[in-house]
């Protein structure tokens, strides 16, 4: 009945402290993949983005030109747009703030940096930061405002990069530090258990051997 129990009882301890690791473990996914620098100059599809490259806008296809192009602006107005690089298919849905990594919505602001109408007559010019892939990049770039098509091209965000590389270290040591105590509370919890059965067999020893006399004193 004792062993049942304790089975019973480290079945239930070891659930626990397997739940315990899995609520206080961080499980969010990385932002960004260890060296972005690398895979941004070394993967096919950043290097085909990284030169000047044909866009165009793919919002409300549906739509008559001349309403299209009037949601266009609208929507870089706003701090939006989704524009697509014709060379590969990919489909972007761009947002054109400062501070575009604040949870705020206050903090993220549509300046001339990332939205010019001025620049060019008949053109806007574009600049959007976001994470692609796992890696830190500034999508620069323009659109003719008739033709709702343009240029543009993807770089290097090497300061945000750096901002999210420390990130990802915090994170990976949070997880590593939680691990490390999850451990090593198992161990003492194996230990106390391994202490435990130690003590009950050298009773049950001592139990068997004290029997036969008690037995014998009795008759």
């Amino acid at each position: 009945m004792n062993e049942v129990t304790s089975d019973s009882m480290l079945s239930f301890v070891t659930n626990t402290l397997c739940c315990e690791v899995g609520t206080s473990v961080p499980r969010t996914m990385p932002r960004v993949v260890p060296d972005q620098r690398s895979t941004f100059e070394n993967e096919e599809l950043f290097r085909k983005l990284s030169r000047e490259c044909e866009v165009k806008y793919t919002g409300f296809r549906d739509r008559p030109p001349e309403e299209r192009q009037l949601r266009f602006q609208t929507e870089c107005r706003e701090g939006h747009a989704a524009l697509a690089f014709v060379c590969t298919g990919t489909n972007l849905q761009l947002s054109f703030s400062s501070n575009a990594w604040s949870d705020k919505d206050e903090d993220r602001v549509t300046t001339r940096e990332f939205v010019d109408f001025d620049r060019e007559v008949g053109k806007v010019h574009l600049k959007s930061q976001f994470i692609m892939n796992g890696v830190c990049v500034i999508w620069r770039g323009w659109v003719d405002l008739n033709r709702l098509d343009g240029v543009a091209c993807l770089e290097f965000d090497s300061e945000r990069a750096e901002v999210e590389a420390a990130m990802l270290r915090d994170q990976i040591e949070q997880y590593n530090r939680r691990l490390r105590e999850f451990e090593e509370r198992q161990r003492q919890y194996r230990q106390q258990q391994e202490r435990q059965a130690e003590q009950e067999a050298e009773t049950r020893h001592r139990s068997s051997r004290t029997s036969p006399t008690e037995t014998s004193g009795s008759e």
